[in-house]
């Protein structure tokens, strides 16, 4: 019979398998531990270190200065100030109601509004990106190491409204949004900036440094347009808006010779410093981005075809039909009825039936190819963003009564920057200029770094119906001209009025409302601007030679006056009032 072992070696035998498993458990937990080890080493490196550093540091990225807009007398137009972001990290601030209500004190700000900022899980927000220097730092002394202060750029437009609409703006965060800010942002844009913050276990910073950047600050535009002329647009155009009880206004004054844009007038206008504020549609630059019909202004591109044509020269003598002319089932009238009219004439006193009969004469394909070399139907190309080519059919596409009311300026559309830069290239003896807005791009030193010279976009026509037309034109600011209030006391004036329809919601032209109209040059013997008036559904009167000619005058002579373009010696008498016509 087997001997059972004692009580003291079983005691024993039990202690040491306890001993053994416990020691199985811990060489388990041991291996489990080793291998999570190894897998976090090796698999999870990355995105750990990534989590790590977003408790300790923190990048924040905000970009260096923004070149200047400057007019073309180096005054600035658009600059960009010294100022502080205002930043807050809301774990570390102990009472939200109270740092609110401090940060709203000096930032202007609505207490809630920075509550609710602050009432989040994120490490860090920003409160306000464009506070004054001494105010933020008084945030950070009153409420402490919750606050985190860096300095940056704001934009800021000096002259307020004036060119808005053709500098456009930039965003909070320095890109250009709209206008000259957007069209040049590359040229304008500083380079991004970064900083980091590395903070103790209790969030107070200890440490930061700044990344290097090649290029500090965004480069310079130095444009076309001179401040004095654009407020003098600006104010001429305000006037008459109020004056005819208008929706709207727009004024374009340009170099004939260059191309070279001296204004563009908007009226209503808006303030790019508070560009929220304002309606949406107040921002647009419509000399650029929004066609209409010309109406009778396009009577003197009718008179280049024809003179070009060889069909007509500006004697050549039309039956008006006393006021009445079918044309298919249509019926073409005057204003003022006529029985005969030269073509000079038929553009002086605005003749829709006199147009029409030249149309006829010239035929649809010549009209087209000839509003096609002045750059109708295509961009001009100007340096802004969102520019129109505007309508105009090829003739093979045209109806019977189209060859009819293009002539007088119905059945295509155009942009302001089209009808002038074809304008300005009769006062440029033919030759079609490229419109432009920047002449050159300088480092912040001055240093120019690009330059734009003026840019010949083709001939239109010969310098003989330049010649021509020219005198065509004189005669339509002539005291008994359509254009008579046009002319300023002792200068000659070459322009052309237009009183168009406008397209009503059913498409149609009844009861409709009107853009009144001008577009010319002065002086006339050696023109020096070239200047578009486009009033829009006015109330009290919608005649160009009423509506829009007195504002072409304000501003020629106004603008003369500032560059010492002396009136001649005798008086002129042209000054009068509209007595004839249909524009």
């Amino acid at each position: 019979m087997k001997k059972r072992p004692s009580k003291e070696k079983q005691r024993t035998l039990k202690r040491n398998r306890r001993i053994l498993i416990a020691g199985l458990v811990l060489a388990a937990c041991y291996m489990t531990i080793a291998g999570k080890a190894v897998y976090l080493q090796l698999f999870e490196d990355t995105m750990l270190s990534s989590r790590a550093s977003g408790q300790y540091s923190r990048r924040v990225e905000f970009r260096e200065k923004r070149g200047t807009i400057y007019d073309a007398n180096l005054r600035e137009l658009a600059a960009s100030a010294r100022v502080v972001s205002v930043g807050a990290h809301p774990g570390k601030i102990s009472d939200h109601k109270e740092a609110a209500d401090i940060m709203a004190r000096f930032l202007d700000m609505n207490s809630s509004e920075i509550i609710k900022k602050l009432s989040t899980d994120k490490p860090f927000v920003w409160v306000r990106r464009d506070a004054a220097p001494d105010r933020a730092r008084e945030i950070k002394k009153q409420i402490g190491g919750g606050v985190a202060l860096i300095d940056s750029f704001s934009r800021i437009y000096p002259n307020k409204t004036l060119a808005a609409q053709i500098l456009g703006f930039s965003g909070i965060d320095g890109t250009g949004l709209e206008g000259l800010e957007y069209y040049y942002d590359h040229e304008l844009n500083g380079d991004v900036h970064e900083s980091t913050f590395i903070k103790d276990a209790l969030g107070r910073i200890f440490q930061s440094s700044e990344a290097e950047s090649a290029r500090a600050g965004g480069r310079n535009l130095v444009v076309t347009l001179d401040r004095n002329i654009q407020y003098i647009a600006e104010e001429a155009l305000k006037k008459s808006v109020l004056k005819f009880n208008a929706d709207s206004g727009l004024a374009v004054v340009m170099s004939p010779q260059t191309g070279a844009i001296k204004a563009v007038a908007h009226y209503p206008t808006f303030n790019p410093n508070a560009f929220t504020l304002f309606p949406r549609q107040t921002w647009r630059n419509r000399a650029v981005s929004d066609a209409f019909e010309p109406g009778s202004a396009m009577k003197v591109f009718l008179a280049a075809a024809a003179l070009e044509s060889g069909v007509c020269s500006a004697e050549t003598r039309v039956d008006c039909e006393n006021g009445t002319y079918s044309v298919g089932s249509h019926t073409i009238r005057d204003i003022h009825p006529h029985e005969e009219l030269s073509l000079s004439e038929i553009v002086k006193y605005s003749s829709n039936i006199g147009a029409v009969k030249v149309a006829e004469l010239i035929g649809p394909e010549k009209l087209y190819n000839t509003l096609g070399d002045f750059g109708f139907g295509e961009k001009t190309g100007i340096d802004c963003p969102g520019e129109t080519e505007g309508r105009l059919r090829h003739y093979r596409n045209w109806k019977g009564i189209d060859n009819a009311t293009i002539a007088f300026g119905q059945g295509l559309s155009v942009s302001a920057i089209q009808l002038l830069s074809a304008v300005s290239s009769i006062a440029n003896h033919g030759v079609l200029m490229k419109p432009f807005l920047v002449k050159a791009v300088t480092d912040a030193n001055g240093k120019i770094l690009q330059s734009y010279e003026p840019e010949v976009r083709r001939r239109s026509i010969s310098s003989e119906t330049a010649r021509q037309l020219k005198e065509i034109m004189l005669t339509v600011t002539q005291p008994d001209g359509t254009g008579a209030l046009a002319s300023p006391e002792g200068y000659s004036v070459c322009g052309k009025t237009g009183t168009a329809q406008i397209l009503n919601s059913s498409g149609t032209y009844e009861n409709c409302e009107y853009n009144s109209v001008f577009v010319g040059f002065a002086p006339a013997a050696s023109p020096e601007l070239a200047v578009l008036v486009v009033v829009e559904a006015p109330k009290v009167n919608h005649y160009g030679g009423v509506v829009a000619s007195p504002v072409f005058a304000e501003i020629i002579r106004e603008s003369f006056n500032y560059m010492n373009i002396a009136p001649a010696l005798e008086k002129s008498s042209s000054r009068g009032t509209e007595k004839k016509g249909g524009a």
